[in-house]
């Protein structure tokens, strides 16, 4: 399901969101796992995997769904997290935008004056 596209504001907030997740070694963990179990893990399965506490399992899950990297169907009973990377688009644009972007001019090291106390010889 895609999205409509977001304004320039809004996908800046998005962007910020998604490094925000990633920045955590926790929820890059734990994309791995649903990653490489198929892209689809009950949340039994997610907690299993880790030695945090499942309140703590929980909050870096919902900072993943409020990213976008991960959605959440109920099956009976059991939660079910699927991968969604349509979120890392704006990651893999902004890396574009920085390789490609213009390089700024080097500027020469700022001379200093003498520093407050130092003696004049």
């Amino acid at each position: 399901m895609s999205e409509a596209p977001l304004d320039p504001a809004a996908r800046l907030e998005a962007l910020d969101q998604v490094l925000n997740a990633l920045a955590h070694p926790a929820r890059r963990q734990i994309l791995l796992v649903v990653r490489f179990r198929g892209g689809e893990v009950s949340a039994g399965d997610i907690a299993a995997r880790f030695a945090h506490a499942w309140p703590t399992t929980t909050r870096h899950i919902r900072v993943l769904e409020a990213a976008g990297l991960l959605t959440q169907e109920r099956r009976g009973r059991q939660r079910v997290y699927r991968l969604d990377t349509e979120r890392l688009v704006l990651v893999r644009e902004y890396l574009a935008w920085l390789d490609t972007a213009t390089p700024l001019a080097p500027t020469a090291p700022r001379s200093r004056g003498p520093r407050r106390g130092a003696s004049r010889t």
